[in-house]
């Protein structure tokens, strides 16, 4: 996971090194808060779109998340959110990661 430093998007300031587990963590963090935004502006969204949502909210910032059909509108590529999940779901069969 990458945390956005760039001022004009995230703005964090990255802990530890790229792959320590205490960037990992702060990564996660990072992303909870955002499925939580989510969560918390569409509540009637499944867990499913709710993890999207987090996820694209994550890369875009959770004031372009508008609607579940446009979720990657305003994210990296315009599929953000399915290129994540798509990669999740192929390391899971592929590895048991």
């Amino acid at each position: 996971m990458q945390i956005d430093v760039n001022p004009k998007g995230g703005g964090h300031i990255a802990r530890g090194r790229w792959d320590s587990e205490e960037h990992l963590c702060q990564a996660t963090d990072i992303l909870i808060h955002f499925i939580l935004c989510v969560k918390h502006a569409f509540p009637h969204w499944s867990k499913e779109q709710q993890l999207k949502g987090g996820i694209a909210a994550y890369n875009a910032g959770d004031e372009k998340i508008h609607s579940y059909e446009e979720v990657d509108a305003e994210t990296a590529g315009g599929d953000y959110s399915n290129d994540v999940v798509a990669r999740a779901q192929w390391y899971k069969s592929n590895g048991g990661f």
